[in-house]
């Protein structure tokens, strides 16, 4: 059994608290969260105690931390449990800033740290699956990959200035899902973006319309499309296209009812937000990250996290010159 502090019980710590919970190997030991009325909400949930981060760093019986805090302090408390000795399990991103991503990943290593990087859709089935298939070769080699990620509608604008951009809080996944899936690193990459959901993002200084194109040495060419709104539901899809065929893994409908007429085709839309679509993907996560604890291979280690970043500020790098960089 592994004790587990979670930082932050928020809406994604409250659902890693349940999978900590509902996991046969995990206790979920303490939480950790300056928002009193919510700590304690989950404290008395599931039995956990209150703690101070510097309780929870000292305390022996803590065996992990699961950081689902504010993006500002993951850096802090990374580098605070790796000196005290506890696995890491931690949302993305690492930090906004790519040197202190850096310094950090020095850091866990200096002390021979685990660090998780959360990077949910990786544990997908239906991608998991997908990504099962190109590793048997089943398609050939990869020509293409397209990957269309929007969301159901747009963050407040106010949340952009916090967020570090549309490439670092969203386009960060598809970053990493295009690494995963071509099991290649890109060698170049070409970013288009616009505001054409709401003008006060672009106020803001950020964009919520997009599609990036990476090359790779390979010759393939992966295209990323981002919308902050879809106005549909949550849209996640994939397509990879091989010199022997095409695997494509869509979207999960709230219901799989179709009804057909004269008047065409009816049918359910995709889920609405990531907590459902993602709901089956955040436990197998969570599942692998006590195989890790168990002594397995991550599939997501630090590093993960570093060059999704990296390849963030490239694209952001690439809209703001109006030209293709190169990796």
């Amino acid at each position: 059994m592994f004790n587990i502090a979670l930082f932050g019980v928020g809406r994604i710590g409250r659902i890693h608290g349940q999978n900590i919970h509902d996991h046969a190997q995990t206790n979920l030991y303490s939480v950790i969260d300056p928002y009193v009325e919510g700590r304690e909400e989950i404290s008395e949930k599931y039995d956990a105690k209150i703690q101070t981060t510097e309780e929870a760093m000292a305390d022996p019986n803590v065996d992990a931390i699961c950081i689902c805090s504010a993006t500002h302090t993951h850096v802090n408390l990374i580098e605070l449990a790796a000196a005290h000795g506890k696995a890491v399990f931690c949302e993305k991103p690492i930090d906004l800033d790519l040197a202190k991503v850096r310094n950090c990943l020095k850091v866990v290593e200096q002390h021979d740290t685990i660090l998780f990087i959360a990077f949910n859709r990786r544990y997908d089935a239906h991608f998991n699956e997908l990504k099962g298939r190109l590793s048997e070769n089943a398609i050939g080699q990869i020509e293409s990959l397209i990957i269309t990620s929007r969301d159901p509608s747009a963050p407040p604008a106010e949340y952009t200035k916090i967020s570090g951009g549309m490439y670092r809080d969203m386009t960060i996944h598809d970053f990493d899902m295009a690494r995963y899936l071509m099991n290649e690193e890109p060698t170049s990459i070409t970013a288009y973006g616009s505001c054409m959901v709401d003008p006060e993002i672009a106020k803001a200084g950020d964009i919520d319309t997009s599609v990036v194109v990476l090359t790779f040495a390979s010759g393939a060419i992966a295209t990323i499309n981002n919308s902050r709104r879809s106005g549909y539901g949550y849209d996640q899809r994939i397509e990879v296209h091989g010199s022997k065929g095409l695997l494509t893994a869509g979207n999960i409908n709230e219901n799989s009812v179709k009804q057909f007429g004269d008047q065409g085709t009816i049918e359910a839309n995709p889920e609405y937000f990531f907590l459902q679509r993602y709901a089956g993907a955040y436990k197998n996560e969570w599942n692998h990250f006590v195989e890790v604890l168990g002594g397995a291979e991550s599939l997501s280690p630090g590093i993960d996290g570093e060059r999704a970043l990296a390849l963030a500020d490239a694209a952001l790098e690439s809209l703001q010159t109006n030209k293709t960089v190169t990796l």
